[in-house]
């Protein structure tokens, strides 16, 4: 399809019309070389826009426009582009083709064989470009334009240019280096004997001459400046074994080598104590205050017994707080873990913030502020393996002092610091009620009530307390904190003085949610003296748009631009009011926009859409129904392009919870990890639904079923579906649905069901072994819905098993579950399939050996979707039966052939 663009005030129209040239229906192998737009980056002076455009499988490419829509340069195959902090360059990395690699590899070529990537930097007001080849790695410096990089895989000379080319300084070889945020300032440690001597050294643009910071043979790490590159921290060690650091600080303005502020002997730091190698170091905004991680002396192992002597063995207890799945989970990072503590230029005293007891901290924004506070939630977390939340102790404590004072004791609220530091805030789920507290007296104010400010999410349906909606920020000085109703932002005073004022006044009347856009990640606050940009969500027609609204007082957003789309990505200029977007709706691909402040004239600068043209594509249509427990429901009915409705299509019905409100999203083709690829199968001839689902409490299978099937009917009503061509394809959540539905009904005629949970019992007992937790909470509080344990109401947890009914079952089932699966235990799948087995009742199961819960190689997305479409295709279009559904694929073959 191709189309003429015509643009209005804030609007773009789209007219298609058809092209001459037949179009064709996409294949598993088309899915994999599809292009999705992965990187979207805008220049400081917001004059240059470059885009990286990604296949699931094959050669980047990175694409340069000026932001008044003309293409500039095409690099591939690339995979990275920047531009300086002058406007003036871009710096696009190239890299080795794909095809290259892969026969390289056949040939079985030695890495350090292997081509390597290369660096161009583009001029871009001239057009004139410079190439660095067999690039190991680089450093663009955020201000100045100036560029650190290595060449050849060995240990390489360490090479600061400049961007225009005309000036290069050739440095020992590094191991470690990184520019200062606001100046031309390199730090870079060196071992290299040949040229100096080894250890770390600085170097500046204004006195390009290196300078030793320390001089040491051992290990560097951490190394940090503060923003204007006037100091410089880091850690040393001589002792590569023990790794006993020590901190060091260089000050450009006392020259010479750095100063040791801090050792294990440093009073502040905690008895049998180390400063930790694990947490990079800090410095405050304004540079008066360091921050760095300490932690206990590692442990150190019995070297007088040997291993093969040392029992192996897990000790579980009852009631430690934290269980031994989730503890060997995390042992790697617990190993490594770092307490904070802060260092003070002005009277060189430490103080240590956190600790074992108190081990989680929360910082200050950019260091500022007079407190920190940390928790604990170690007294409460057991039954956190049950309640799928905790309890947690919080502490304020003085960054000058190390003061430590309670404010909230065995609270399910989980409090954040404002940007200030004067406050802590959140959501207490437990009352749906807002609060702040003082951090200057400790006084708690409530700044919500239930009955007074609807807080929560309306929707939820979970058998838990509902979640919030969330807040935008705080303004300056923490003078508000602004919260997000369903619909509306409101502003409330932190003391609980002054009314709350709701800001964006026609929310809840017009149906739209205001969320507001973050176009300045470096500014902690909101400002509002200037206008705030919006997304604005539609309920009733499911649109996005960009929306912009003056918050210091209550008023209606304007429209910035709309339609029936969806609009997002919006990205600001640093320095210019020029932004970036992207505009998708199911036949839209979502390429980027170029715009300025006023939205009024949009420039199209990517044309990914172009992709779509040699195939048949599809649309998207919301239709609505009432369950069969009298819920009002919505729905999308997907269709192919040259849909006719005289015609009786075979439909696949796919859902997870709730899904209308993707009505205008754009599904990227994709060799998808766990569900059907929408665009190739409306291409080949299929019709497919994703109705939404409400659940009640306990009973989720029967909420499922209430919900789906009279979709179904009222798809079948409307006379463009054969109801003997049905299928339905779920995975995890949804997967388990399908399961549920194919003890219930003989409507479809094929389901494929990826790692499903079919017996409640077995899995409430589990691991979710992606993260050590136990499953029961999932099953008293969340996903799974049943809100309660199987010996406190067992019945629910059978008539929500479809293991126990798999003598209704009449559809035949193609199971996906993978043997590593951390969400889902893997014999879920295993006692779906011997069931089915045992009953005599056809059933395929695919197992991507050493996968989790879906496929996450290539090879093996693509595989499953292939396997997945020849499935369907065989029960509901009547294509023969592949090979592998015949007669299985033998363990003996199943290194040589794939069975299709």
């Amino acid at each position: 399809m191709k189309s003429l663009r015509l643009m209005g005030i804030g609007l773009l129209v789209v007219i298609p019309f058809l092209t001459m040239k037949a179009q064709k229906a996409l294949t598993p192998q088309d899915l994999q070389a599809w292009k999705r737009i992965t990187t979207r980056v805008i220049s400081d002076d917001g004059q240059w826009v470059g885009a990286v455009f990604t296949p699931w499988r094959g050669d980047a490419e990175v694409q340069v426009f000026s932001s008044a829509g003309k293409q500039v340069q095409t690099y591939s195959p690339a995979g990275e582009v920047m531009f300086s902090a002058s406007s003036n360059y871009a710096l696009i990395k190239k890299v080795p083709a794909l095809a290259l690699i892969d026969s390289l590899k056949l040939k079985k070529t030695k890495k350090n064989r292997m081509p390597m990537d290369e660096l161009v930097i583009r001029n871009l007001k001239s057009g004139s470009e410079w190439t660095i080849d067999s690039l190991k790695g680089y450093r663009l410096a955020e201000e100045g334009e100036w560029l650190a990089y290595q060449r050849t895989r060995k240990d390489s000379s360490l090479v600061v240019a400049s961007l225009d080319g005309k000036k290069k300084y050739v440095l020992p070889s590094a191991s470690v280096y990184g520019f200062a945020k606001e100046k031309a300032a390199l730090y870079f440690v060196t071992k290299d004997t040949v040229k100096g001597k080894p250890g770390m050294y600085v170097w500046r643009a204004e006195a390009p001459q290196p300078v030793l910071v320390k001089e040491g043979k051992g290990v560097f790490v951490q190394p940090a400046f503060d923003k204007a590159g006037n100091k410089l921290a880091f850690l040393y060690t001589d002792n590569k074994k023990e790794k006993d650091y020590t901190l060091s600080l260089w000050i450009s303005e006392n020259g010479g080598e750095s100063r040791e502020l801090i050792n294990r002997t440093t009073a502040g730091l905690p008895n049998g104590w180390v400063l930790s190698p694990n947490q990079p170091l800090n410095f405050s905004d304004d540079a008066s205050r360091l921050f760095l991680g300490t932690a206990p002396a590692p442990l150190q192992k019995d070297t007088t017994i040997l291993a093969e002597n040392r029992p192996n063995v897990q000790v579980w207890n009852w009631d430690e707080p934290v269980q031994y799945t989730v503890q060997n989970y995390n042992v790697k990072r617990d190993l490594k873990k770092s307490y904070a503590a802060v260092y003070w230029m002005n009277n060189n005293k430490l103080i240590q913030i956190s600790d074992e007891e108190l081990p989680n901290s929360q910082l200050p924004v950019k260091g500022m502020g007079d407190w920190a506070i940390i928790s604990t939630s170690k007294p409460y977390s057991v039954s956190s393996m049950w309640e799928g939340r905790t309890r947690s102790d919080y502490y304020k404590v003085s960054l000058a002092t190390g003061e430590r004072t309670l404010i909230a004791k065995a609270d399910y609220t989980s409090y954040r610091l404002s940007p200030a530091a004067k406050y802590a805030s959140s959501y207490s789920q437990t009352d749906s009620c807002w609060y702040a507290i003082n951090l200057t007296d400790n006084r708690k104010i409530r700044l919500t009530t239930p009955q007074s400010f609807p807080a929560w999410d309306e929707e939820s349906d979970y058998p838990d307390y509902p979640r919030p909606h969330g807040s935008a920020g705080w303004t300056k000085d923490d003078s508000a904190i602004l919260i997000y109703d369903r619909y509306d932002i409101w502003s409330f005073d932190p003391e609980g003085k002054k009314a709350p004022v709701k800001l964006t006044k026609n929310g809840r009347d017009s149906k739209v949610s205001y969320r507001r856009i973050n176009l300045d990640r470096e500014q902690e606050y909101v400002d509002l003296s200037k206008p705030v940009m919006m997304a604005g969500f539609n309920e009733k027609d499911k649109t996005t748009g960009i929306y912009r609204a003056k918050l210091s007082a209550s008023e209606n957003p304007t429209l910035l631009v709309g339609g029936s789309y969806n609009f997002g990505n919006v990205v600001k200029a640093k320095g210019a009011d020029k932004y970036i977007y992207t505009r998708e709706n199911y036949e839209v691909f979502p390429d980027i926009w170029a715009t300025d402040a006023s939205f009024k004239k949009s420039v199209q600068l990517t044309q990914g859409i172009r992709q779509q043209e040699p195939y048949i594509w599809g649309t998207a249509e919301l239709i609505s129904w009432t369950s069969l427990d009298g819920k009002a429901l919505e729905g999308v009915i997907y269709k192919p392009a040259n849909f006719d409705p005289n015609k009786k299509y075979p439909m696949i019905v796919n859902f997870y919870e709730r899904n209308s409100e993707t009505l205008h999203a754009y599904h990227m083709p994709e060799a998808h990890r766990s569900t059907i690829d929408y665009s190739m199968y409306l291409s080949n001839g299929y019709i497919v639904f994703n109705p939404d689902v409400r659940y009640r409490d306990g009973y989720p299978g029967e909420s499922c079923y209430n919900c789906v099937m009279p979709g179904i009917s009222e798809v079948l009503s409307r006379g463009y579906v054969d109801a003997k061509r049905i299928g339905a394809q779920g995975h995890s959540w949804g997967g388990y649905q399908v399961a549920y539905l194919a003890t219930r009904t003989g409507l479809f005629a094929a389901i494929e069901s990826g790692a499903p949970v079919v017996n409640m019992f077995s899995a409430y007992g589990g691991i979710r072994w992606g993260s050590g937790l136990a499953r029961s909470f999932q099953y008293e509080h969340t996903q799974s819905r049943l809100g309660a344990t199987p010996w406190s109401d067992p019945r629910r947890y059978y008539e929500n098993s479809p293991l126990f009914l798999m003598d209704k079952v009449v559809t035949p089932i193609l199971i996906m579950h993978n043997d590593q699966d951390g969400h889902v235990p893997w014999y879920q799948g295993i006692e779906y399939f011997v069931a089915l087995k045992r009953l005599g009742k056809p059933a395929w199961m695919l197992n991507y050996t050493g996968e989790p819960h879906w496929p996450t190689k290539t090879p093996n997305k693509l595989d499953f979707q292939i396997r997945m479409k020849q499935f369907f295709d065989h029960f509901l279009k009547g294509e023969p039966m592949p090979k592998w559904m015949k007669e299985g694929v033998p363990a003996v073959k199943q290194p040589f052939e794939l069975g299709y």
